[in-house]
């Protein structure tokens, strides 16, 4: 009864405008799955529409910094957190969206390795010809763990990095070899229908979650349907729609 009542309560806020608007929303890629359909149900709730930009945390860092703006931002607690400091996101309403694990992508038509282990896992890197992940937090985190299991000299001549994980994918589908990706699951998962697919997620013992949230940007310009979108946010229907898109 009382996930009714605060659903209810939501609804109303959300639907309360009778002008449809645009929201700006600057967001990272990892929680594009579940956003793109969080987006649709907020629109048919609303009338509002969303259009986000996808980008890593280090590049919507930049943007903000060389004076971009919007109506939300999504991302980790340590950039929504650095951006409330500069007063650039309101530190009131932010919501928390879930967490997203790291996983291992090959090419469609390969055989996938064993990465049920750390030792599996580090045998297949090993015997990779060529490792590839990004340079945002979800890659920042794979760099680390390669050192970890003692073995980044010996792998760094067969890796590549790329600022996102859609170069990641590309790289990936496009290859002839033995090549492993790394990305965030539900940005695999996605993903599968360009020539890629999700082997796993990393095992549980050296596993990583980011976590994701959202707040309004203070320069907004729809700043009644954007705090409508937090609002929105918050309800059980959107909570279960990130959910099923991976991002616990």
């Amino acid at each position: 009864m009382k996930s009714f009542i605060i659903a209810a309560c939501a609804v109303a806020a959300f639907s309360a405008s009778a002008v449809a608007a645009e929201i700006k929303v600057l967001s990272a890629g990892a929680v594009e799955p579940g956003l793109m359909r969080a987006a649709e149900g907020f629109k048919k709730a609303s009338g509002h529409e969303l259009r986000v930009q996808y980008n890593t945390a280090p590049q919507l860092a930049k943007k903000l910094a060389d004076g971009e703006t919007g109506d939300i931002l999504i991302a980790p607690p340590a950039l929504l957190d650095e951006q409330a400091k500069a007063n650039k996101v309101s530190a009131d309403g932010r919501v928390m969206l879930g967490r997203v694990g790291a996983g291992v992508m090959v090419r469609a038509n390969a055989s996938p390795p064993n990465i049920a282990t750390t030792d599996a896992l580090k045998q297949a890197l090993l015997g990779a010809d060529s490792i590839v992940y990004n340079t945002a937090s979800s890659g920042q985190y794979i760099a680390k763990m390669i050192e970890k299991l003692g073995i980044a000299d010996q792998v760094k001549a067969k890796t590549t990095l790329y600022p996102d994980a859609a170069a990641v994918v590309e790289h990936v589908a496009k290859g002839k070899g033995n090549e492993i990706g790394f990305s965030p699951v539900p940005e695999i998962k996605m993903s599968e229908p360009k020539g890629v697919k999700l082997v796993g997620p990393l095992p549980a013992d050296i596993q990583n979650y980011t976590t994701y949230g959202a707040a309004e940007l203070t320069g907004g310009t729809s700043k009644d349907a954007a705090k409508a979108f937090l609002a929105y946010l918050a309800t059980p229907e959107a909570k279960q729609t990130f959910a099923s898109a991976g991002i616990e």
